[in-house]
């Protein structure tokens, strides 16, 4: 009888991570997650909250990433800070949860023998630079806190991989969205911010002049590419982008949702934020080539999607 694999997703309560112990419970596998709760949601697990184990904690308690990674098959790492204005502010909290925090999860998954661990990463790594589209062996270079925290996430697994052996995958998100994106968080990304001022009768607001462009993802996409990640036999060690491979200014993403909605706002300009990047556009040729993952949902299906779920939800 084949043993039963135990996944543990950190950051589980959160934006991506919910939908990712959605989709595994929904599967039929054993889920554990670890989260603070500092920027996940309770509600966010309600529906599935009886079929997983919920350890609350910090990725900077080891004591409590031990407990959680005890025991667990694979690793599927989102837990962090995830915001830029945040980490410019308050860099060595940034540091803390993103690189002591990752460094901390090796460590015990290393001592637990754990089989793979995917790591979430960020498009944020590449900087601004202007060679579009980005691909995964250019020269890196980050432009805030949070971005030279998550790269060295990445680097601390690889070395993890081959010093010790432990299967690390590096997924460099680009633009995520989709339900259960909060919009009232600093961190809140353009679309949840759009969508709801749009719902609610107020014009968007662009921190710069509208051109600056985007790779949005749907997040279901994202799940896919960590499932794939975790059977793909010739990436560990690897650092792979996840994202559809086109790019939309912000713009051209305020006329698709005015035409979805029905409406005709137009948007407020405000000062460009620090650390923001100009353009981003990712090559998917690895992707494709060693998770065997490519991109399903349409800009304009996932924006359908999100806006019936902020309908529902307010």
């Amino acid at each position: 009888m084949r043993e039963v694999a135990l996944y543990l997703v950190t950051g589980g309560a959160g934006f991506i991570g919910s939908h990712l112990v959605h989709e595994l419970v929904r599967r039929g596998e054993r889920v554990r997650v670890l989260d603070n709760l500092s920027t996940g949601r309770r509600e966010n697990l309600r529906d599935v909250v009886d079929r997983i184990e919920l350890v609350e904690g910090s990725l900077n308690d080891r004591r409590a990433v031990a407990r959680a990674v005890k025991g667990a098959t694979f690793v599927l790492h989102l837990g962090a800070r995830p915001s830029v204005p945040q980490s410019i502010r308050t860099p060595l909290r940034a540091h803390g949860a993103n690189a002591t925090g990752t460094l901390n999860l090796l460590v015990a998954a290393h001592r637990a023998a754990v089989s793979r661990v995917v790591y979430a990463s960020s498009s944020s790594v590449y900087g601004d630079t202007p060679a579009l589209p980005t691909e995964e062996r250019m020269h890196l270079e980050p432009r805030s806190p949070y971005a030279v925290s998550k790269l060295a996430g990445e680097l601390y697994c690889q070395v993890f991989h081959k010093m010790y052996g432990l299967g690390t995958i590096s997924l460099r998100y680009f633009n995520v969205f989709g339900p259960r994106q909060d919009p009232s968080s600093e961190y809140a990304a353009v679309i949840p911010r759009f969508i709801t001022a749009m719902l609610a009768g107020r014009p968007p607001t662009i921190f710069g002049d509208g051109k600056q462009s985007r790779d949005f993802t749907y997040v279901q996409d994202v799940v896919e590419a960590n499932l794939k990640a975790i059977g793909a036999p010739q990436a560990p060690g690897t650092a792979i982008n996840v994202a559809c491979g086109q790019r939309h200014t912000l713009l051209q993403l305020l006329a698709l949702l005015n035409d979805i909605l029905g409406t005709d706002f137009e948007a407020i300009f405000a000062l460009e934020r620090p650390g923001d990047v100009r353009h981003s556009r990712a090559s998917t040729i690895l992707a494709k080539g060693l998770l065997g993952f490519e991109a399903r949902v349409s800009l304009r299906d996932g924006l359908e999607h999100a806006i019936e779920w902020f309908k529902r939800h307010g």
